[in-house]
């Protein structure tokens, strides 16, 4: 969940006749011609979509060797509201706003016996932008200056992605060894960052369990437990619309719309290891956080093999949290202090062949 459990990480889709006509009519002749013309020309300007029909089976599968290159922009702003406003300075700076460019060469490296598959994305470009000026004055140009040279390290690296035979992501590896080097308000929300693109990629929660037509709706659950890369409980629903067809790129295509909701509750053990939150508890305060996200979007796959070839979706998000003074270390009369943090997404995802 971008910006908002990353801060707490850091925190705590040929016609003819066979009979000649008479000749004594060439103009009606002519007439069929042109409007036989004019009926063709509608047809083949008509959507795609609208012009085929009958029941489409939506389903990945992995190609070994398969090889797509993407070109993808997420955007992000955020912004931070407290009540008391000093409560602000218990966390990190939240960057108002992170923007993440990339091309991604992504090559089916292996698939398994259960239909599982082993991927690997490799960085052929990567950019990121971050709003500095909520950092401290003095540290905003070695901020600004080790962001450029991991912009320049990133080309080359590689993930290695696993995803289960529905397309949902399992997990991925070979990115701490940069993410490492960023400083926390910027590593956690981009790891986060990635780790949306390569759920919507892989097309997280997406796929039907039988053929769909036109107009049809199914609904998928995006429950999940905490795990020690992504320590939240997970609960939500997905709803997503078969559209119709469409062509990308020569390719046919099924054209998915979507919409979820869902919210997300820490695992509080699982991150008191660093952060505020040892710091609060500390001076007698206990942390009450929510995250809620709500957002659509629409997806290109393709039909031969379900790969998502295009992603275009938005997403909203509220963190709200509440420190409530422990028994003996506030008066019981003090109300509690809250946070709210909101932050909205953009991201557009582009697929083609190399």
């Amino acid at each position: 969940m971008l910006l908002l459990d990353g801060l707490l990480r850091a925190v705590l889709g040929r016609v003819g006749s066979a009979h000649p006509l008479p000749l004594r009519k060439p103009l009606r002749l002519h007439r069929c011609v042109v409007g036989l013309t004019l009926v063709l020309l509608v047809l083949a300007s008509a959507p795609a979509a609208q012009g085929w029909g009958g029941k489409v089976a939506l389903v990945r599968k992995y190609r070994p060797g398969q090889t797509m290159v993407y070109a993808t922009e997420i955007r992000s702003r955020a912004q931070v509201d407290s009540d008391p406003p000093g409560l602000k300075n218990f966390f990190p700076p939240v960057p108002a706003d992170l923007i993440m460019r990339q091309q991604n060469t992504v090559t089916v490296a292996a698939v398994q016996a259960d239909g599982a598959a082993d991927i690997q994305h490799r960085f052929d470009r990567f950019e990121i932008q971050t709003d500095l000026t909520a950092l401290p004055e003095n540290l905003r140009d070695p901020a600004k200056q080790a962001q450029q040279e991991f912009t320049q390290r990133m080309a080359g690296q590689t993930l290695t992605v696993h995803y289960d035979r529905d397309g949902r992501l399992v997990g991925f590896e070979g990115a701490d060894s940069f993410l490492e080097e960023l400083d926390a308000p910027v590593r956690e929300p981009l790891r986060q960052m990635l780790r949306l693109f390569l759920e919507q990629l892989g097309g997280q929660a997406l796929y039907p369990d039988h053929p769909v037509k036109r107009g049809e709706e199914w609904t998928q659950k995006l429950d999940s437990l905490p795990r020690g890369d992504y320590p939240f409980q997970v609960q939500g629903k997905s709803t997503l619309r078969y559209s119709g067809k469409t062509r990308y790129h020569g390719v046919k295509a099924g054209i998915v719309d979507y919409r979820f909701e869902n919210s997300l509750t820490p695992a509080l053990d699982s991150m008191r290891q660093a952060g505020a939150l040892p710091q609060l508890e500390a001076v007698g305060m206990q942390l009450e956080i929510q995250i809620s996200g709500q957002g659509q979007g629409r997806v290109l796959v393709a039909l031969d093999d379900g790969r998502v070839l295009q992603n275009h979706s938005t997403l909203h998000q509220t963190l709200s949290a509440r420190l409530k003074g422990k028994e003996g270390s506030l008066s019981p009369a003090a109300p509690p202090a809250k946070l709210e943090i909101r932050s909205d997404t953009e991201m557009d995802v582009e697929g083609n062949r190399p």
